[in-house]
């Protein structure tokens, strides 16, 4: 029976999130069309289209509620007594039960099955029970991608800095100005750049984007509120003083004559820059990479307050168009530690799922050091200098 139990509990789940999910953002189209088409002096012929798309679109959603009334009733109806050693009896739903095994009649391969099951549900499952209980999946994910997206908008900026600084720029007071000012964002404390993100990303360019491209939702916020988007970029600001001087370190440690050598064979600057100082200063570069990745990757407090939420029910990547929802809330390893091992109702009973989340973030840094690491170690090889 149990089996039987869970698929119709998998087939809610899909139905709730995926279905009625789809249905309703459809409508929400619909009556955003309706609102322009009157904005703009649309046909009767074009709004009555509308208002029949609409219409139809709410009863297929009265339908679906209905088939979920129907199918959470089903799964109501039957029902399990369980009696414990001393004699107490439970009755439980069988919705309820997730998993049901006898460990004293496993072997070991059961066991080494059952574990790696375990295992394969903490990394790929929604976390239950107020996040004390189930998987880490959209944690997990909403960890990879903002370190993805921070890596994204932060090296591009980061080694152009350090590249007008180290080599364009006309050494003087100003630029030793702007040394000192990166270094001292350094050791700024994260929940100082976690107000900034909020005061500039969301509520300034989110609500600037929010009145220019979409009015029609307003007063409810779309950028201009915390997301994904905006926490990534607050810590791409908060780890650029370590990419920038570690891509002038590397930008310093390139011989000066290659730089000659490419100059007098004809070269322009810019080649110069692209083909002969970018080569080989990348180890570096990526050195700074991985330092910030690292740092990134454990911040918490700048993502309180800047789109990190609890329990996030979407995922900020899924099927509906746009696919990538950079304003969507997002979930945190790092937080996620924080919540059930501080903030959870009881304590004892979550220290394993705090243990084991601590673990895997661990694991996660020391995956993305390593990968970055071995990328560097293979550059360096190929722009040595005894390669020329």
């Amino acid at each position: 029976r149990l089996p039987a139990a869970l698929r119709l509990a998998e087939r809610i789940v899909r139905l709730e999130r995926s279905t009625i999910s789809a249905v309703n953002l459809e409508i929400e189209d619909v009556r955003r069309a309706q609102q322009q088409a009157r904005e703009a002096g649309a046909s009767a012929g074009r709004l009555a289209q509308l208002q029949r798309d609409e219409r139809n679109l709410e009863r297929r959603y009265e339908e679906l509620q209905t088939e979920l009334v129907d199918l959470v009733a089903d799964s109501r109806s039957e029902s399990v007594v369980l009696e414990s050693a001393d004699g107490r009896t439970k009755e439980l739903e069988l919705i309820q039960i997730v998993h049901a095994y006898k460990p004293n009649a496993m072997s070991v391969v059961d066991k080494t099955g059952l574990y790696l099951a375990k295992l394969w549900e903490f990394i790929a499952d929604d976390p239950r029970e107020a996040n004390t209980e189930g998987g880490i999946f959209p944690a997990l994910f909403g960890t990879v991608m903002m370190v993805l997206i921070m890596s994204v908008a932060v090296v591009p900026f980061g080694v152009l800095a350090a590249f007008y600084l180290r080599e364009y720029a006309a050494q003087g007071a100003a630029v030793r100005a702007v040394r000192i000012a990166v270094n001292n964002l350094a050791g700024v404390p994260s929940i100082v750049f976690g107000v900034f993100g909020l005061g500039f990303f969301v509520y300034v360019l989110g609500g600037s984007i929010d009145a220019l491209f979409f009015p029609d939702r307003l007063p409810a916020p779309t950028f201009g509120t915390g997301g994904i988007l905006w926490a990534s970029l607050t810590l791409a600001l908060l780890t650029v003083p370590v990419v920038i001087v570690a891509t002038e370190e590397a930008l310093a440690a390139v011989p000066r004559e290659h730089r000659e050598g490419s100059l007098a064979l004809g070269a322009t600057k810019f080649e110069t820059m692209w083909r002969i100082v970018l080569p080989n200063a990348m180890p570096g570069i990526l050195t700074g990479l991985i330092l910030a990745m690292a740092r990134g990757a454990g911040e918490v407090a700048p993502l309180m307050i800047t789109g990190v939420v609890k329990l996030a029910p979407t995922l900020p990547l899924d099927g509906n168009w746009p696919f990538l929802h950079l304003d969507r809330k997002f979930m945190h390893l790092g937080f996620h530690i924080y919540d059930v091992g501080f903030q959870s109702p009881n304590v004892e009973a979550a220290l394993p799922m705090v243990y084991a989340t601590t673990l895997l973030l661990v694991g996660i840094i020391v995956a993305l050091n390593l990968a970055a690491i071995m990328l560097r170690n293979r550059l360096r090889r190929r722009f040595s200098t005894g390669a020329f």
